[in-house]
Order: structure tokens, then C-alpha cells, then sequence
């Protein structure tokens, strides 16, 4: 439950922190036959504030977010491609940068380039402390609303409220 609730608050701090907003994210998502789900965000995207390329980068970083935020929290070194709960993230990651390198090789260099990027981002202060902020939110809470995410990532000055 921890991992997941550190999972959701790294794509959560990095959909704030990129311009978009969350509607809602949480550690208890409803059951649906497709595939089971331990955490679910809801993301705005205002995508007339950004040009194509701007807005496929953002999203990507909201992709990866979370499974760096766990892979950080857990001291685990993964790689976001190889492990199977990750593998959606790691999949709408792919997808979403196959408009600006349509060369697969060249997708997954600027992927793992984000990646590494991110690693070192969200490892840093203050944002570590807000993604912990966050996860403790939500074990405590299980569901955020945005206004109540926002709330906790502007008292790290992640953004401005």
C-alpha cells in the first residue's frame, strides 16, 4: 500500500509541478474487469497552453513520475520498462513520445534520458519531502481531490497555490 500511495503522489506532484492538475488521485480505485489497479490519477490537461511538443513532454513526465517516486522510495533501481506493475506508465510513456522521435531507438534514449532527469529531480529537496507529504495524505486519506493535492505541494513550494 505504501509503494502505491509513493507511486501516485510522484505522477500527482508531477502533473502540478509540469502545469496540469489533478482532479483526483487515489489508493483505492474502483474494480474494472480490464486489469487490476492498485492507484489512479486524474489529470487536467489545459492543452491549448502548450504547444504539441510541450504537452507530450509534460505528459511524459507525469507518465514516469510514479515509477520513480516508487523506485526511489523503495531504494530499488529498476528500470521503468522492466518492471510488469509499471508497465502501463512505461507504455503511455512510449506512446507518448513516438510523436516527437518516431525512431524507436531514439524513443527509448530520451525516455531513460527523462527518466535519469526525473530520478535526480524528485530526489532532491523539496520535492522528496512533498511526494512523502503526499503518500502520507493518501495512506491516511486513500483519495485526494485536487484542491487538497495542491494544498500539501504548495506548503513545499512546489507550486504556487
Amino acid at each position: 500500500m505504501e509503494e502505491t500511495a509513493y507511486h501516485e503522489a510522484g505522477h500527482a506532484l508531477m502533473a502540478e509541478a509540469v502545469g496540469a492538475r489533478v482532479r483526483q488521485v487515489t489508493i483505492e480505485p474502483e474494480a474494472d474487469d480490464e486489469q487490476p489497479r492498485h492507484g489512479e490519477i486524474e489529470v487536467a490537461w489545459k492543452r491549448s497552453r502548450w504547444t504539441e511538443r510541450e504537452y507530450h513532454e509534460k505528459a511524459i513526465q507525469v507518465a514516469l513520475g510514479g515509477p520513480i517516486a516508487e523506485m526511489l522510495y523503495t531504494g530499488d533501481p529498476y528500470h521503468p520498462g522492466f518492471v510488469t506493475a509499471w508497465s502501463g506508465d512505461w507504455r503511455t510513456a512510449i506512446e507518448l513520445a513516438a510523436p516527437l522521435f518516431p525512431d524507436m531507438p531514439k524513443r527509448i534514449e530520451y525516455l531513460e534520458l527523462v527518466t535519469r532527469r526525473l530520478y535526480h529531480w524528485l530526489n532532491a529537496e523539496p520535492q522528496w519531502s512533498a511526494v512523502a507529504a503526499l503518500a502520507d495524505e493518501l495512506l491516511a486519506q486513500e483519495t485526494l481531490e485536487g484542491p487538497a493535492v495542491r494544498e500539501v505541494l504548495s506548503a513545499w513550494g512546489i507550486i504556487q497555490k
